[in-house]
């Protein structure tokens, strides 16, 4: 059981990991570091499964996956401890509160404090601990060695520290949260680093117990066993808490995802009509909607400017008559307005194909009904929409009418 209760909890990290990884390039030290904290937990996580640590043992270094465990459970308790103090941002204020001036002061020595801990857990690791045989359970095969619990006592100092300002920190914060879901997942959170906090406080009592007065066999294994579930599940919560709050994030990125797939022909044949109108050529509608260069929202903000610039430059182009002669064809569609402009586009490319623009603006450009950039981006969605019904041979049609100033 606790095997696929550690493959659980490792690919549940990963998950959350992987979801907030746009945060290392696009977002701010708050964001980064609070990556980094999944990050590393989900690999002290992987290290613990059984696949991995068979893994690491081809490398001629005996138990090398609990120190691996040990760096990488180390690295994300600095950036949780970073996370903590780059929430409060800056302040200008003469008085700080004395729980903020802590969790900053804190995260400052930290990263001394931890890279002199890692320095002498490396030292500790190689000397005082016994490694003639590899360990299936680093804890429980160790159990009873002074050298081994000197190591484990330097190593759950740094998630001591952390899960108790963590634990105090966010069970503050979620009391003060503006939203509900915000409110839960701190609350979860704040939970989860209140019972990480009984786990090493656990696993400190039972390792030097075991030095004191050596544990029965049965003993020692269930306290290993429940220890481990235990923290497994406060990981399992962790990460639940972490992901409630985003989900209206993770929502609005969906939605502006799928805009731009929506509005790729539309911007497609435009960027293709005017070459230079956008910074970067037209690829193909999966590399497009792949991207790494720009945030969805940034480029979905981009493709709107592009194709107005691109609808300003097709009034070089088109006949006076167009607009009228569209909104006439559009006047049956079950959407007519942004129908009119599609006709209007979809016959303006094809006079960008064969004829030479103007010195002036030959037309005008239809009137929108929007105020912002979310609803232009609504609006081009339904212009897109009725754009995908129209075919080459109705827009030279209505080019012609409208250059021969019929009504259509």
């Amino acid at each position: 059981m606790l095997a696929y209760f550690e493959y659980l909890a490792a690919s549940v990290m990963t998950i959350v990991a992987v979801w907030r990884a746009p945060a290392v390039r696009y977002g701010d030290a708050h964001r980064r570091a609070l990556w980094g904290g999944y990050a590393g937990f989900a690999a002290a996580l992987w290290l613990s499964t059984g696949a991995v640590m068979d893994a690491v043992e081809h490398i001629p270094v005996v138990d090398l996956d609990a120190l691996l465990k040990h760096f990488a459970s180390t690295s994300a308790i600095l950036a949780a401890l970073t996370y903590v103090a780059t929430s409060y941002g800056k302040t200008s204020a003469q008085v700080v509160p004395r729980h903020v001036a802590v969790s900053r002061w804190i995260a400052r020595v930290a990263y001394k404090v931890g890279m002199v801990g890692v320095s002498l857990l490396t030292v500790l690791f190689f000397t005082l601990v016994d490694r003639e045989t590899t360990s299936t359970d680093f804890v429980a095969d160790h159990a009873g060695e002074s050298g081994a619990a000197v190591y484990m006592t330097l190593f759950y100092f740094f998630p001591l520290v952390t899960t108790a300002v963590c634990g105090y920190q966010w069970t503050r914060a979620s009391r003060r949260a503006e939203s509900t879901s915000m409110r839960i997942g701190l609350t979860l959170m704040a939970i989860a680093m209140w019972m990480g906090l009984i786990y090493v406080a656990a696993r400190i009592t039972l390792i030097w117990a075991a030095v004191i007065d050596p544990l029965a066999p049965d003993t020692l294994d269930a306290a290993v066993t429940g220890t481990a579930l235990w923290m497994n599940a406060l990981f399992l919560i962790v990460a639940v808490g972490a992901s409630i709050p985003t989900t209206q994030a993770a929502a609005g990125r969906w939605r502006t995802w799928r805009a731009l797939f929506r509005l790729y022909p539309l911007w497609r044949d435009l960027m293709d009509a005017f070459p230079g109108t956008s910074l970067y050529p037209p690829r193909s509608r999966l590399r497009e909607c792949t991207r790494s260069h720009s945030t969805f929202d940034v480029r979905l903000d981009r493709w709107t400017q592009d194709i107005a610039d691109a609808a300003d430059k097709l009034r070089y182009v088109v006949p006076p008559e167009l607009l009228f002669a569209a909104e006439e064809a559009a006047a049956s569609h079950p959407d007519p307005e942004p129908a009119a402009e599609a006709y209007w586009i979809k016959a303006g490319v094809e006079a960008a194909a064969t004829r030479e623009p103007s010195d002036r603006p030959r037309g005008p450009l239809q009137s929108k009904p929007f105020i912002d950039a979310a609803a232009e981006a609504a609006w081009l969605i339904r212009v897109r929409t009725a754009y995908s019904e129209i075919t080459t041979a109705q827009a030279r049609r209505l080019l012609t009418h409208a250059e021969d100033g019929l009504k259509v």
